[in-house]
């Protein structure tokens, strides 16, 4: 069976590595069918160079996914989508053509945790059941976590050469951090999300690239609610999209900072970069059925 795939594509950018001035577009549940896939529903892409001391030499891309989340939005929260590829893909040459992408793909991990009640273990229904953090390593208490791989492909995103990628630590799948549930849970998210932060060895390269994947703030301003209205908007407001009804906003961002030598071609001084999720259309349950075991039944009323 051809597993076609279900896919959005945001935010073309192209950056002048001399220059550092991207375009940017954004998108925020504006398409109908996609709407309806909030996990794989790609709002913003932002390319940048490193502004960092020291990080000169780098690019930041960051993709984010899943956008108007709430704080409070449990108990499920924000996971992405088991299954689906989230790609970055970078054009070296100005064709409008990939020629590096980095692939992510996710796998949702349950525990079962349950507690004592009066003699009896009762799971618990809950992503946690006690405090998380301030290390990665602290999860005795996630009862739902998110791990993920990375691979980096040379060339057409489904045919070219695949490398599977590791952290320098030799880690192969990477934790993803729980969303910030509230200060009871996770007392000292900033360190904790900071402990996701992974330097990564990409093939050929001598210097390492970094990978967080996890909930930030929505980055984005603007009057969504008053938008929409009918463009219900006061033409002699304040420029910068004040009330920005999105402030108290999250997103789930996929970022990598890539460094310069290793991403570029010939010497070319421009990148451009853009971000997809796809998901497959049909799945297969058995692929070899055994017609001699099953009957087919007509409801003939």
């Amino acid at each position: 069976m051809n597993k076609k795939s279900l896919s959005t594509t945001i935010s073309v950018l192209a950056l002048g590595l001399s220059l550092s001035q991207p375009l940017m577009a954004s998108s925020h549940r504006e398409a109908p069918l996609i709407a309806g896939m909030p996990k794989v529903d790609g709002s913003d892409f932002y390319m940048f160079r490193s502004y960092e001391p020291g990080r000169e030499n780098y690019v930041t891309v960051i993709a984010n996914y899943l956008p108007l989340q709430d704080a409070y939005g449990g108990p499920n929260y924000f996971d992405l989508q088991d299954n689906a590829r989230y790609e970055i893909h970078l054009d070296q040459n100005g064709d409008a053509q990939e020629d590096l992408t980095f692939s992510f793909q996710f796998q949702t991990q349950n525990k079962d945790l349950a507690l004592n009640i009066e003699g009896n273990m009762v799971s618990v229904p809950l992503k946690n059941i006690g405090q998380i953090g301030p290390d990665k390593l602290d999860t005795a208490a996630l009862n739902v976590s998110q791990r993920y791989t990375v691979r980096m492909i040379s060339g057409d995103r489904r045919r070219g050469q695949k490398h599977h990628l590791s952290s320098v630590e030799g880690e192969r799948t990477l934790l993803k951090p729980a969303d910030n549930i509230g200060n009871k849970s996770i007392p000292d998210y900033t360190s904790y999300a900071s402990s996701h932060i992974n330097e990564m060895t990409l093939p050929g390269c001598n210097q390492p690239a970094k990978v967080f994947v996890g909930q930030r703030k929505e980055p984005f301003a603007v009057n969504l609610g008053e938008f929409f209205d009918l463009v219900n908007l006061n033409p002699l407001s304040p420029p910068d999209a004040r009330p920005n009804t999105i402030g108290d906003k999250n997103v789930t961002s996929i970022i990598m900072e890539l460094p310069i030598q290793c991403i570029t071609l010939n010497g070319e001084p421009v990148i451009g970069a853009w971000t997809t999720a796809s998901v497959r259309q049909a799945q297969i349950y058995n692929p070899r059925p055994n017609f001699d075991q099953s009957r087919p039944s007509i409801y003939v009323g």
